[in-house]
């Protein structure tokens, strides 16, 4: 099994060789406009162009889905939809849908595998959505790094 390496830095610009994914979660709204969405959109254009364009279709728009965006010819992005919303619920509840995004990983998980891709990514989930580190944490590692898939995540700064 490989370990999460964490490295300060840009999760838009993957410090690694051959081919690369970045993973991020996305909300059911089909909405895009706060958190590391806007980062993405201002590198490329694409995923939040096909984002949109999946919202509307809502051909398998749903919780624990997955829409890969080639983005350069070594780069792809994961849009995952982890997110119920954009709010709590009634009940408190932050968006954070942990068995979605684990549910999104295993999909990312088999890309990678055929792409000998290395995999990265900011603190999923823990941002806007509400989510905890200690819980994403472990679902990452069950997803993606016991399958020997390379995980980067970085803290901007």
């Amino acid at each position: 099994m490989i370990d999460i390496l964490y490295k300060k830095g840009d999760a838009t610009l993957p410090a690694a060789n051959g081919n690369k994914i970045i993973v991020h979660v996305c909300n059911d709204m089909g909405g895009w406009g706060k958190g590391f969405v806007m980062a993405i959109s201002s590198r490329w254009a694409e995923p939040e162009k096909r984002y949109r364009h999946w919202f509307r279709s809502k051909e398998n728009f749903v919780l624990g889905e997955v829409q890969l965006v080639q983005v350069e010819d070594d780069t792809w992005v994961a849009n995952m939809i982890g997110q119920r919303g954009v709010n709590k619920d009634e009940h408190g509840n932050h968006p954070v849908r942990y068995e979605s995004i684990a549910s999104a990983l295993e999909k990312v998980a088999v890309f990678a595998q055929q792409k000998k891709a290395s995999v990265h990514m900011p603190r999923i989930g823990c941002g806007l959505a509400g989510g905890k580190w200690e819980k994403m944490e472990p679902i990452i590692i069950q997803s993606l790094c016991e399958k020997n898939i390379t995980v980067t995540v970085y803290d901007f700064g």
